[in-house]
């Protein structure tokens, strides 16, 4: 099993070329030695996380292209199995690039920016409910709330204190946007969605 997120910018014309350079950084980021991503059609791409990564990794990339405001992100996480295996990602095949290409393409008719597909329905129906009720907090990030969410996630281990250093800012600053962002909630949501994917995985 492995995890394919599909996305694309949205408002990319409307912004300066800046998310270019910040979703290539977010991107080499989540995807590290492996290097698995892609960018096609000038503001769409793909990456192969690790599935158990990734409710972080798009709230990774979301806080990245939060911070280039008004652009969005919108994407289509699908988890399943690979059928064959190329170089590029776009000429790869299997359920999982199935699936991550229905979640993509159901997000304009259910009006949301991120969704999940996976071989389970009843696990997708708990954990796109959790992922809605996320994006309430995550679709009102502003710029300030984005780079700290950004910042948080890349420095896990750090405590708030040690935040304020790295960025510059006061210590209720960092915590007063992290507050802002939901940041905590969005971490519980992170861990029972582990949870339930050992679940169905060990089932």
């Amino acid at each position: 099993m492995i995890c394919i997120i599909t996305g694309d910018i949205v408002g990319s014309r409307k912004v300066k070329d800046s998310w270019l350079s910040n979703l290539k950084s977010a991107l080499k980021v989540i995807a590290g030695q492996y290097n698995k991503w892609e960018i096609y059609r000038g503001d769409s791409f793909q990456i192969e996380v690790e599935p158990e990564n990734a409710i972080k990794a798009a709230a990774y990339l979301k806080a990245c292209i939060r911070v280039n405001k008004p652009a969005d992100v919108r994407m289509g996480i699908g988890i399943g199995t690979v059928k064959s295996k190329r170089k590029k990602l776009s000429e790869s095949n299997g359920d999982v690039f199935v699936n991550s290409g229905i979640a993509f393409d159901s997000l304009k008719q259910a009006k949301v920016n991120l969704a999940i597909k996976t071989d389970f329905n009843e696990f997708d129906e708990d954990i796109n409910v959790m992922i809605r009720l996320a994006l309430i907090a995550m679709d009102s990030w502003g710029i300030v709330a984005a780079e700290m969410v950004k910042l948080a996630l890349e420095h896990e281990n750090l405590l708030q204190s040690e935040l304020a250093t790295l960025s510059g800012r006061t210590q209720s600053s960092v915590s007063e946007a992290l507050k802002r962002a939901h940041y905590s909630e969005l971490m519980d949501m992170d861990k029972l969605y582990r949870k339930k994917l050992n679940q169905i995985f060990a089932n």
